[in-house]
């Protein structure tokens, strides 16, 4: 596994496990995907979506085989009450923003069995702007006292909300985690200038949403110079691009496939005909 490393000094896997949707078969798959050498694992604490608990109970697993905590980079979310069931909520929907905040961290801990995690995302930008910079505050909070390494937010396609946000904070974010398709331009502009400030920028949703780039002519030709498929191409492509691509396959061989792409580099050129797809 390759890293990047943030700016907070946080070194991320350059290929993250994603685990939304994967309900009572999170634990399974979270322990194959480590097992077949995934060491970053995404989540969130929203149960709507995701089984925390049992992303949890899949490091467990790791750690019975002697895996060590430290070898991995456990990443989650606040996901505010708009993104919640209100029949499964995560804390109490009629507490102050500070404390459903802090009760998920303590919650995305407990279920991950840690004592602190190596990112905490807010799943979406708050609005009013002031609930934005109030959550955000608490997130600053967090990561002073050691509980999470460093911060970041997530569904932000905004740029100029962002760069506000970015100029008003004390903590800067550390990732920024988007939809990676074409409705957003693939947010090049906005991926430019995260770089430059040492942001990472994770990319979700990236084989899913761009099925006419998988199934290109173009890429039918790169796949044939490499011998691979178009989703280890595509894959390689976004990292080579400075992007921290999620992986959420539950298919055995395609997470050896996938992590057979730090074995190899796409040329230039052919970095620039995918450039040319999106």
């Amino acid at each position: 596994m390759n890293y990047v490393t943030s700016n907070q000094n946080v070194s991320i896997p350059c290929m993250l496990y994603g685990t939304a949707w994967k309900k009572e078969r999170t634990a399974d798959l979270v322990a194959l995907a480590l097992q077949s050498g995934f060491r970053g694992i995404d989540t969130a604490c929203q149960p709507k979506h995701y089984e925390e608990a049992l992303v949890g109970e899949g490091c467990e697993r790791f750690y019975a085989k002697g895996g060590k905590r430290e070898e991995l980079y456990l990443q989650t979310k606040f996901t505010p009450y708009d993104g919640q069931d209100p029949l499964r909520m995560p804390y109490d929907p009629h507490a102050s923003l500070e404390e459903q905040i802090i009760t998920s961290c303590e919650m995305s801990k407990q279920n991950l069995k840690t004592r602190y995690l190596d990112s905490l995302l807010l799943h979406s930008p708050l609005f009013p702007y002031n609930n934005l910079l109030k959550a955000w505050n608490v997130f600053e909070s967090l990561f002073e006292e050691g509980e999470v390494r460093q911060i970041g937010i997530s569904n932000c396609y905004d740029l100029s909300l962002l760069q506000t946000f970015y100029e008003h904070v004390r903590i800067k974010p550390s990732v920024v985690q988007n939809r990676f398709y074409a409705d957003v331009h693939y947010d090049k502009t906005l991926r430019s200038w995260a770089n430059e400030r040492g942001i990472i920028y994770q990319s979700f949703w990236t084989l899913s949403a761009n099925p006419h780039i998988l199934h290109s002519p173009p890429m039918k030709e790169i796949m044939n110079i490499y011998g691979k498929s178009a989703e280890q191409i595509f894959y390689r492509y976004v990292i080579q691009k400075g992007i921290v691509p999620l992986n959420g396959t539950t298919s055995a061989l395609h997470m050896k496939e996938d992590l057979t792409i730090f074995e190899f580099l796409l040329d230039e050129k052919d970095v620039e005909r995918i450039d040319a797809l999106l």
